[in-house]
């Protein structure tokens, strides 16, 4: 069994139990639970999210081949205005490291750098870039923009956010 593998397990294994103890430090006005990803996303902060994905996103524990058709899928299902802010906010966050949106584009193959015009392919590709590369802008986007989160499978949510989607994947067990 790969790590990858036994770490979904373990993941899961908590999340069946109920297993929410690293939440304790985390400031949650909002209660023990939430209804669905709605509600959770809704409900925190960009502040609680950066904290919980801060302390949880593991991207050498998924590997690029199970993350990268995950993101994939999940981008092309939220809707266009959102995907347009994912991007955007990737290309900030880039920029600010001094990776220039036209450089990139030609790095990575994408049919353009305008992220009103990029397509859900060409999100995915800067997306998986970006989760590879500088999972700390994946964290940071992630926490401003978790809309993708919500279309991720369960074992990679799990993966991403760790026992945080207990709290909202406790419900649908």
């Amino acid at each position: 069994m790969t790590s990858s593998e036994q770490y979904k397990r373990e993941i899961m294994r908590d999340l069946a139990q109920g297993n929410v103890e690293s939440l304790n430090d985390v400031n949650t006005d909002s209660g023990n639970e939430y209804e669905n990803f709605d509600d959770f996303a809704q409900r925190t902060t960009t502040d609680q999210r950066r904290q919980l994905f801060g302390r949880s996103l593991h991207p050498d524990r998924i590997p690029p081949s199970q993350m990268e058709p995950e993101l994939q899928k999940a981008i092309a299902q939220i809707k266009p205005n959102e995907r347009d802010d994912v991007a955007r906010a990737f290309f900030k966050n880039l920029k600010e490291r001094g990776l220039d949106e036209r450089h990139l584009e030609q790095q990575l193959g994408l049919s353009t750098h305008n992220p009103n015009r990029m397509s859900a392919d060409d999100v995915s590709k800067l997306a998986s870039f970006v989760y590879h590369n500088h999972p700390d802008i994946f964290r940071e986007v992630l926490a401003e923009q978790p809309g993708i989160i919500k279309f991720l499978s369960n074992p990679v949510v799990a993966g991403i956010i760790g026992i945080a989607a207990a709290k909202w994947l406790g419900r649908h067990k």
